[in-house]
């Protein structure tokens, strides 16, 4: 049995049952646990619902754990390596999504899209006091700090250029590419814009500071809450010491009620969203139908992390 653990939107049903076939991939919302049919599973379809230790143990005929998108760190590694259940991931599929919601929220902090949007259905949009227009601005001019250098910030970095941003980069190693290389103490330090693009690791985790960054400065992440004191950010935002925030992710998901990022007038944010649009969700099935095909031929699987 192939299993999406997801609460997919009639568009994603729509597209599971063309590539996969009507009836092949049982439906589980992400909200409801999986030991009913974890004895039955054969190829699990992970979005974001953790897939612990004790899932996995509890599932004997389980053999593969297909994340739909990148990152792994909601799977169980160590007790998928013992029980011999392959994990796969699918770097690329969802670039394109990624870097157009970084573009996007850094835009909408700029120019406070969400404050101006809110005040004009009031019918106060003609009303702020002048000094709001002040807190506005454009990414030309501006040096862009992007962490991590993978596919959705090799997507993003020439459009920025493009806009007239200075793109730099930090990376575990220089790039064939025309961008600065800086070490991540002075991107965090000199970039106007820090855009987050990097995995969630025992040695990422938490190593964003933002009162590292420069004063003024906006910080946008579409990777993994954790790797920012959120704490931390919430005193930068309040403080001034940040311009603004765009996050599309958190350290609890979901954003519990009364988090202090939620009421603060110069952060955009988003549902872990960056990654979900209908044309990503195509990519990622289609990688994901090979995988399971394969799985039954007994051949090679594409990007097996474990």
């Amino acid at each position: 049995m192939i299993v999406l653990h997801a609460r997919p939107s009639p568009g994603f049903r729509e597209a599971v049952d063309a590539i996969f076939g009507p009836g092949v991939v049982t439906h589980v919302d992400e909200a409801a646990p999986l030991d009913d049919v974890a004895g039955e599973i054969s190829a699990l379809l992970h979005v974001l619902t953790p897939v612990t230790a004790d899932f996995i143990a509890s599932a004997p005929n389980l053999k593969l754990i297909q994340k739909l998108g990148v990152g792994v760190n909601t799977i169980a590694l160590d007790a998928a390596r013992e029980h011999d259940v392959a994990v796969c991931n699918m770097p690329g599929t969802n670039s394109q999504a990624v870097a157009e919601m970084a573009l996007s929220l850094m835009i909408a902090v700029l120019r406070r899209t969400c404050f101006f949007d809110a005040r004009t259905r009031a019918g106060e949009g003609w009303t702020a006091d002048p000094s709001e227009l002040d807190l506005v601005g454009e990414i030309k001019g501006r040096t862009v700090g992007l962490v991590g250098f993978g596919h959705s910030a090799q997507r993003l970095a020439p459009v920025l250029e493009a806009l007239g941003a200075r793109v730099v980069y930090t990376a575990r190693s220089e790039k064939p590419v025309t961008y600065e290389h800086w070490p991540l103490d002075r991107l965090i330090a000199q970039s106007d814009i820090v855009s987050l693009h990097m995995p969630l690791t025992d040695d990422t985790r938490a190593s964003i500071d933002p009162f590292a960054m420069k004063k003024g400065a906006v910080l946008v992440n579409c990777a993994r809450g954790e790797l920012i004191d959120e704490g931390r950010l919430g005193e930068a935002l309040t403080s001034g010491h940040l311009r603004g925030a765009g996050l599309d992710v958190f350290a609890e998901e979901p954003l519990p009620r009364g988090n202090l990022l939620l009421g603060l007038p110069n952060v955009v944010l988003a549902p872990h969203i960056a990654w979900l649009t209908p044309e990503t969700l195509v990519r990622s099935l289609t990688v994901a139908h090979e995988n399971c095909r394969r799985l039954a031929a007994g051949e090679a699987l594409l990007h097996r992390a474990v």
